[in-house]
């Protein structure tokens, strides 16, 4: 190895531990960039997993923030946009998919909050439905964009009008972050915490 490439292979280790260059995170072949814009705003991988079911992987699930987050209640609170980005690991029916996402949401919504954010669930559980199946490597992405609301992406192609409530959002935060999270494991992923 010459000085000269052993000099830059240095300094891009430097620069990838200051933050100042990312390299995407890899989890089960699945690449994750780091940082990502995301309508002009740069956010940063706040953490990244895998979703079991049983022994199974299903998908790997990556939340992007504008700066790092390790509860769910600075994850509701943080301004600016937010994504949580999911790639499937395996074929999925995706009404069986919309129905996990829906009982997730009602798990982990207060009651209290329920009535008013039935009609978007309602639409969210069709957009799935229209997929019919989702494939091992397609993905979705949920955004949320002050000023505009709540962006559904699948195979990237936005999915009808946004959703304008921000409560919307972070019921579906709360399928992952919630107090029954669909998987602990991939709870504390996205919150950063190392397994």
């Amino acid at each position: 190895m010459t000085l000269t490439t052993r000099c830059m292979a240095g300094l891009a280790g430097l620069l990838l531990s200051l933050g100042i260059l990312a390299a995407p995170v890899e989890i089960s072949g699945i690449k994750l960039e780091d940082p990502l814009d995301i309508h002009g705003a740069k956010l940063q991988l706040n953490g990244a997993g895998i979703r079991y079911k049983a022994v199974f992987k299903v998908y790997v699930a990556g939340l992007y923030l504008g700066k790092k987050a390790a509860t769910p209640e600075e994850v509701y609170a943080a301004t600016g946009p937010k994504r949580i980005s999911i790639t499937l690991l395996r074929e999925i029916d995706s009404n069986e998919l919309g129905k996990a996402f829906t009982k997730g949401f009602e798990e982990n919504t207060p009651k209290g909050e329920m009535s008013k954010l039935i009609p978007g669930l309602i639409r969210m559980g069709q957009i799935f439905a229209d997929q019919k199946k989702l494939l091992p490597g397609e993905n979705f992405s949920i955004d949320w964009i002050p000023g505009t609301g709540t962006i559904i992406t699948v195979k990237g192609k936005p999915q009808g009008e946004p959703f304008k409530e921000l409560e919307f959002f972070n019921a579906l935060m709360r399928i992952w972050l919630g107090p029954q999270p669909a998987d602990w494991k991939l709870k504390d992923a996205l919150l950063g915490k190392a397994a």
